[in-house]
């Protein structure tokens, strides 16, 4: 259980940087709950897993660092990016090899926990923070001089406050979650979920140019669905394979092939050695589901797309030959 618990904390990790990444707050904050949990089920941090855990608490606390009446410590003066602060200390014990992202990122939280009081008008707020920020050394004194400055004027729109943005550290913190990700490559569940993904030929959905939109509500035919994703894969070797070739994913003749390769009753009439063999097809009857896939499919692509309605819709092993009769039938 402790070895499972390691590997979802990684995966949730991973996730975490990811949805930062692509700014979606949804899923952030579902892996956000999943890291928190795991994290308190620990009796002790893992040594080896202490890096995971310290990123997994900064960026938590990252993503809600405006947000001055939500608290992390029993000490209610500290805020989230302030308590951030603690843990990225705890990061730059843990690696030597980024001092200059490093220093950049302490820098910029030290600005934005002043900015943030400033940008809400807490300026005693921001004064007493700025006395715990910063040690007496030589180093600090400059920035500290300059924000003490900056509150006594009570101006948030400073230049100063304004060129070391929240989106600034954002962005910072982004550089630095990249790099953490390919040093994490070797993350076990998703090595695992890598090998499922590829042996069930779905690296296909990479594909990302194709204007392919799934509705997730439908109950997609799984064995059409595998076929196209199959199809895909093989007419991707063979045009890989083809000098000068031109076909466009939105053409006709692309949409004829993949039509052909649907054709098949399923993978079970392929011999081994890529030979196709005859199957015989029974006849049966038009679910009144099927009509309405069907008419949503013509409504949607129109009259003779009937590869493009076979491949979006909802069908009982169908090929689009009988999707054209069933319209004709329907249309009368």
């Amino acid at each position: 259980e402790a070895v499972a618990a390691e590997w979802m904390l990684e995966f949730a990790c991973s996730c975490l940087c990811r949805h930062l990444e692509e700014q979606s707050g949804a899923e952030f904050r579902r892996w956000r709950d999943v890291a928190q949990a795991l994290i308190n089920g620990f009796s002790q941090i893992p040594p080896h897993q202490k890096k995971t855990v310290y990123l997994c608490q900064l960026l938590i606390r990252i993503a809600q660092g405006k947000s001055l009446g939500l608290h992390f410590e029993n000490d209610q003066r500290i805020s989230p990016l302030e308590s951030a602060l603690s843990f990225w200390t705890f990061l730059e014990k843990e690696e030597i090899k980024l001092e200059k992202l490093h220093e950049d990122i302490r820098r910029l939280i030290q600005i934005q926990i002043v900015a943030v009081y400033m940008e809400n008008r807490y300026f005693k707020e921001a004064a007493e923070v700025l006395e715990r920020l910063f040690t007496d050394s030589e180093s600090d004194k400059p920035l500290r001089v300059k924000l003490a400055t900056i509150i006594k004027t009570k101006d948030p729109y400073v230049p100063l406050l304004q060129s070391f943005s929240y989106s600034l550290l954002i962005s910072k913190i982004k550089s630095y979650t990249e790099i953490f990700m390919k040093e994490t490559e070797t993350n076990f569940l998703i090595q695992e979920a890598t090998k499922q993904v590829v042996s069930k030929g779905l690296e296909a959905t990479a594909w990302q140019n194709r204007p392919l939109e799934v509705n997730e509500n439908d109950k997609s035919d799984l064995e059409t669905k595998q076929r196209f994703v199959l199809s895909i894969i093989l007419l991707r070797d063979v045009l890989g394979q083809m000098q000068n070739c031109c076909l466009d994913v939105d053409s006709s003749l692309f949409w004829m092939y993949i039509n052909c390769l649907l054709g098949l009753n399923n993978m079970q009439n392929v011999e081994k050695n890529g030979v196709s063999l005859p199957c015989s097809r029974k006849r049966q009857r038009w679910t009144h589901q099927e009509d309405l896939e069907l008419k949503s499919g013509v409504r949607e692509f129109g009259v003779g797309n009937w590869a493009k309605i076979l491949v979006h819709g909802n069908f009982n092993n169908r090929t689009s030959v009988m999707l054209k009769d069933r319209w004709r039938t329907l249309s009368k």
